[in-house]
């Protein structure tokens, strides 16, 4: 790697190159279970220092085939798709800039906080509405790089669909705008004598002449970060080829984004919940379709496993919120802590209306209320929250998105591992599929919790295990395909918002097939020619080889 480091500094490159064992003992690890020490870590100051790198990577290749790049933010990742041996690329440190901002757009470096992008936005009375419930701790990078979604996915779609163009680096070193183009301007860029029109050709080749195929091979469920997203980049009737669309959710395996437009949604003020504690999974199958009938902006859910997790360590949101927050914590969770006395539930199933004013959440709110009534009159003893300010609802939304975080960092004897964390299955089969879930859980003696996006059919199932412990090792492989078979037998996708990484690469040719993983190699090895682009990851991916790199200390 000294060869790298001497060419970068002769270069120009103007940031920081660093392997410090302490450097890369750090970026070792992401959110997943897996570890993989770099040999290095760059922090580019710029556009023009990821050019630099590059083309310093590519034109070494051939000297050292295990040379490569992997890029990462905020380094949240749970299926290991920010960790490399080779190099690192830190977008973290200075791509940070907010650059524009109104009512309709933004534009954004990709190591800008979401937490930070979210107040600049509202300022403009907008919002973009695809974040993940890791949003304090995520990148708008990391977003687009796993087509992220979250709990108003069911309302507005992923990231993909709010991404209007990306600044991208491409394999030969030279950073390109991509965005939507019409036919006339695609002929124009695949007669074009260098690398980027290489690119434009040879992917329109590929989905043009396998068109039918890839766009039956489009999952049929809500959401979907496995594969590539090659169903919509080539549209014949509109005659729209959109580049992005490939590139959104690729996990930095086939270019670098150095920045991010992004269509922004007008923010509602006001919003109301309405919360349901069902002790009988098998009313899910009435209660689904009249919750979506109604069209909330979010339908989450998170069990029992997560609701005790949260009681025992309620101390720990102490440092999560704040004083004055958990204080307002204990006394909200009151009145719900009676409810407890009837029984814990199964599912704390959370439905939210948004709106422009007051009454008009209120009324949304009473109208499904009224509807669950009539058609489950039981539910009265469940009961029901209705909870039109946000400030009550907090205790809630708290539970649901700070579960993970607890996991990771409080249960000092087992450790996350995050495997079978992102599943999606049609809601309407999930009356039958969540048992045969939890008999699998229960069958290899699985520590987890299960929280999710109840409207999309998406689930986070988040095992606790000694990972350090070679018989629970085994019991990963049997177990993920136990569930990764029910959730295909079911028309499901792998991964709702999480990806591939090295977890769910390897499944791909039972997602998809041969032919179409052959599809997803084509349009990598296009875009990616000499490899350099984020190994081991998504088509590239091996189980083999993800497994030997499980993390075997803490």
């Amino acid at each position: 790697m000294d060869d790298v480091i001497n060419a970068l500094r002769h270069s120009g490159f103007r940031g920081e190159i660093d392997n410090s064992p302490e450097t890369l003992d750090l970026y070792s690890h992401d959110a997943s279970m897996f570890e993989l020490r770099p040999e290095l870590v760059v922090k580019p100051k710029n556009a023009h220092d990821v050019e630099l790198l590059i083309r310093i990577v590519a034109g070494r290749k051939h000297l050292q085939p295990g040379l490569s790049v992997t890029a990462r933010s905020a380094g949240t990742c749970m299926s290991g798709g920010a960790i490399n041996d080779s190099i690192i690329v830190d977008f973290h440190t200075h791509f940070t800039k907010i650059e524009h901002i109104s009512a309709t757009s933004a534009q954004a470096q990709p190591g800008v906080y979401y937490r930070d992008f979210e107040p600049a936005t509202l300022k403009h009375g907008a919002l973009m509405p695809t974040y993940p419930a890791s949003r304090d701790l995520a990148t708008i990078g990391g977003m687009v790089n796993n087509n992220s979604g979250g709990e108003k996915s069911l309302e507005f779609g992923k990231t993909e669909d709010f991404v209007t163009e990306l600044e991208v680096v491409f394999a030969d070193g030279v950073k390109r705008t991509v965005k939507p183009l019409t036919a006339v301007q695609l002929q124009s860029k695949m007669k074009q004598k260098d690398f980027e029109g290489e690119v434009y050709q040879g992917i329109f080749q590929l989905v043009d002449k396998n068109y039918d195929e890839i766009k039956a091979a489009k999952p049929h469920v809500s959401k979907n970060s496995t594969g590539y997203n090659l169903w919509d980049v080539w549209d014949r009737e509109r005659g729209i080829f959109d580049l992005t669309k490939l590139i959104v959710g690729a996990q930095g395996t086939l270019g670098f984004v150095t920045d991010i437009h992004f269509r922004l949604v007008p923010a509602r003020p006001h919003s109301g919940l309405l919360v349901l504690f069902m002790h009988n999974i098998d009313d899910l199958g009435e209660v689904i379709p009249k919750v979506l009938e109604s069209r909330p902006a979010t339908f989450e859910s998170f069990d029992d496993a997560t609701l005790w997790l949260s009681i025992r360590f309620m101390p720990s949101f102490l440092k999560l919120l704040g004083a004055r927050r958990f204080v307002h914590l204990l006394i909200t969770l009151i009145p719900d802590g009676l409810q407890l006395l009837r029984g814990i539930p199964k599912l704390i199933l959370m439905v939210e209306f948004n709106g422009q004013s007051e009454e008009e959440v209120r009324q949304k709110v009473h109208a499904l209320h009224r509807e669950l009534k009539k058609h489950r009159a039981r539910y009265q003893i469940n009961g029901f929250e209705e909870d039109p300010s946000e400030g009550k609802s907090e205790k809630f939304w708290i539970m649901r998105r700070y579960s993970f975080q607890l996991l990771r960092s409080k249960v000092k004897d087992k450790h996350t591992a995050p495997f079978i964390d992102d599943f999606v299955v049609p809601p309407n089969n999930l009356t039958e599929f969540l048992p045969r879930l939890r008999k699998i859980i229960k069958k290899y003696n699985l520590f987890a919790t299960i929280a999710g996006h109840m409207g999309d059919g998406n689930f986070h199932v988040i095992p606790l295990m000694k990972l350090e412990n070679p018989d629970e090792r085994k019991t990963i492989l049997p177990a993920m395909k136990e569930v990764n078979n029910l959730v295909l037998h079911y028309g499901g996708s792998l991964s709702g918002e999480h990806n591939d990484g090295l977890v769910r690469g390897p499944w791909l040719e039972a997602m998809y097939g041969k032919h179409m993983l052959h599809i997803f190699r084509e349009a990598k090895n296009i875009m990616d020619p000499h490899g350099i682009f984020n190994p081991h990851k998504k088509v590239t991916a091996d189980w083999d080889y993800s497994f030997s790199h499980i993390r075997d200390h803490f």
